[in-house]
């Protein structure tokens, strides 16, 4: 059912036309079918970008919200940017649905994909790097040859196009540029840029393809191309715009990592070598700087931890390091500037110094109210953040000035039909909006089955009874299944629970995890496996779409609240509560209300899909909450014993070979 109001009269009538069962679509577009909610939301996006007004939009899985912001947008006949929040569905709306819509219905429309400098070769880079004996590893000196080649032949020089060389690979740090270490048009070679290629595309263009970090990179820093596009476009359209506010809080901060410390002094003893052959003391300061960086990450143990600023400083070894740091910082400074003026290079890299020194001193000294500070730690790097509490005000600023439309979509964006908290998170107190359910029959579908005597989610013994009571539905399933989970160690602890089991009762459903391989080639594997059982943490919460057989069941740990003790979490709350809000009602719980629906939402991707989701949290029944919490998901039939979800799941024949088999479709008699 439809919770928005009734669109207004005056919508140009090739809108719904387009959309009709004779339409450009359907006559365009294999197995298209109208769908009122698509029509409705099409009609929506046209009316905003008409008005130049801003629109908050939730549209359930299955409504096509795709198309129902391509054709509004296609036959405007603006100049429109489309930002996404993956590059995976940057590229796919690029290469697949643009250009379905667009030549569905005959438009003469320009597009550009715009991606960050990262995502392009560098032609300056690659070649230095080839040149300068810093490759490492042997095969790190294979990918880089792969690298070399691609570069000749390439016409866009994308990273996405070189599927020879693995997206993690060491190589293309050192075949790409950094906003840092870019020479831009004092580049030997600018006139071949990638980069700047794409970018003189995107001014041309009439429809450009972005993704979320490019577009708050630019905002911020003004860099990547983006600051000459926003004056020119009638509208920016933001889909995955649940995203948004995450995404917005990292560049609308400050960060320093030992990893940019590293690649500086990388690049410095690189550029003298180049460049300076008689210095004596810049290469030993590099080495100094990255030897400081290098043991401020050693002095915090562990990986995937978080500290406040107050709490990190009072540990010694800890403070000790940033000293250290800061220390080979100033000394490197004072070195590069007798050397800046010799190339390029080494004044970018004197630049860079002077910056990251800079933001040093921030981290340590700045103590404003309005922003929290605070230390993450990775398994390879360590990240100095100065994070803003909101991130409305900034955000509201970038709404002001010329008039366009600004469109936020998403299948995630409100509590019940209420977008309250998305629209104070974001600034965007005066929007519309607009809100439809998916059209899939969830009744028929789907069941949600909430076990009944589950542990308090924050016992110790909550992991192990989530495994419990999985086991009997990926059994009765077949494998099929999804095991998403709030937190690393649950995931972790759950894989070798479930492992054992397998092994004890001789199942051999495969058994993958997150970690074990890129997101891609996991999914890959699971959808080919046709039996698997993939766990997951944050990875797998959104963003993946397994359509059919191949997934049937999602089991949910438990109700995917932040962490009180993170520290930019706790600021905010105290925040809240300082201005006389309630924490929970209005940050918390809306929070984890939409998490739940994206990881919900992995179950049912497709009319033909059918499946279980399983939640093994007790506070969906035992707090107050859980009703709110119910009332957001799909309307699944809700059941809470286990006869009543095998009678649901498929029941069983007889194969070929005695063995039994699954029929690939749920029973009648559970619809």
């Amino acid at each position: 059912m439809k919770k928005s109001d009734k669109p207004s009269v005056g919508i140009p009538e090739r809108i719904d036309a387009a959309f009709g069962p004779r339409g450009p679509l359907a006559a365009g577009v294999p197995e298209y079918r109208t769908r009122p909610q698509q029509v409705e939301m099409a009609v929506r996006v046209a009316e905003a970008i008409r008005d130049n007004a801003v629109l908050v939009c939730e549209a359930g899985t299955g409504t096509g919200k795709t198309f129902a912001y391509l054709v509004p947008a296609l036959l405007s006949g603006g100049k429109i940017i489309i930002s996404t929040g993956t590059k995976t569905l940057q590229d796919q709306l690029y290469h697949r649905d643009l250009p379905m819509v667009r030549d569905a219905l005959k438009v003469p429309a320009t597009t550009a994909l715009l991606k960050g400098r990262a995502n392009y070769v560098c032609h300056y880079h690659l070649e230095r790097n080839l040149e300068g004996d810093r490759l490492g590893s042997r095969e790190t000196a294979a990918h880089m040859r792969v690298l070399s080649r691609f570069a000749r032949v390439t016409r866009t020089g994308d990273k996405s196009e070189c599927a020879e060389v693995p997206e993690q690979a060491p190589a293309w740090s050192l075949a790409t540029s950094t906003r840092e270490n870019c020479l831009g048009q004092s580049c030997p070679k600018s006139r071949d840029c990638f980069v700047m290629a794409a970018r003189r595309e995107a001014l041309a263009a009439d429809i450009i393809v972005v993704n979320h970090h490019l577009f708050f990179a630019d905002v911020m820093l003004k860099d990547e191309g983006m600051a000459e596009l926003l004056p020119a476009c009638n509208a920016v359209i933001f889909d995955e715009a649940h995203q948004l506010a995450e995404t917005a809080t990292l560049f609308f901060g400050e960060s320093l990592s030992t990893g940019q410390l590293v690649e500086l002094a990388r690049d410095v003893r690189a550029e003298v070598l180049l460049s300076a052959k008689d210095a004596r003391d810049e290469p030993k300061l590099a080495v100094s700087l990255d030897k400081a960086a290098r043991d401020l990450r050693l002095s915090v143990s562990g990986e995937g931890t978080r500290f406040s600023a107050p709490a990190i400083m009072r540990r010694r070894e800890f403070s000790d390091a940033l000293a250290a740091v800061d220390s080979a910082l100033e000394s490197l400074c004072a070195a590069l500037k007798s050397v800046a003026e010799r190339s390029e290079g080494l004044a970018r890299c004197a630049d860079r110094a002077d910056l990251a020194r800079a933001l040093l001193e921030r981290w340590r000294d700045d103590d404003r109210a309005d922003r929290v500070r605070w230390v993450e730690v990775f398994g390879h790097s360590l990240h100095l953040n100065a994070t803003p509490l909101s991130v409305a005000d900034v955000f509201r600023r970038q709404l002001e000035g010329h008039p366009r439309a600004w469109i936020f979509a998403s299948a995630t964006l409100s509590v019940s039909g209420d977008f309250s908290h998305y629209r104070s998170e974001m600034g965007l107190e005066e929007a519309r909006t607009a809100c439809w359910d998916s059209p899939f029959d969830y009744a028929g579908q789907a069941l949600l089955y909430i076990p009944r005597k589950l542990p308090d989610p924050n016992s110790d013994e909550h992991t192990r009874a989530v495994v419990a009571a999985s086991l009997p539905l990926i059994t009765a399933i077949g494998g099929r299944a999804f095991l998403l989970f709030t937190t690393l160690r649950a995931m972790r602890l759950a894989h070798e629970l479930l492992r054992e089991d397998f092994q004890q009762r001789s199942l051999e459903f495969p058994l993958l995890l997150q970690g074990e391989g890129s997101r891609s080639e996991l999914l890959e594997r699971f959808r080919k496996l046709g039996n698997a059982v993939l766990l997951g943490s944050a990875s797998f919460w959104e963003g993946v779409d397994v359509r059919g057989d191949a997934l049937s069941l999602v089991v949910i740990d438990k109700l995917p609240f932040a962490p009180p003790d993170d520290p930019v979490l706790a600021a905010r709350l105290e925040a809240i509560e300082r201005e006389g809000r309630n924490p929970f009602m209005d940050y918390q719980l809306p929070q984890a209300v939409i998490s739940l629906k994206q990881g919900a939402g992995r179950l049912i991707r497709d009319e033909t899909d059918r499946g279980v989701l399983a939640i093994c949290d007790p506070r969906l029944f035992s707090k107050p909450y859980g009703r709110r919490i119910l009332q957001s998901l799909p309307p699944m039939r809700l059941v809470r014993e286990l006869d009543e979800v095998l009678r649901f799941i498929p029941s069983r024949k007889s194969g070929p070979d005695g063995k039994d088999e699954r029929l690939s479709t749920f029973s009648g008699e559970a619809r």
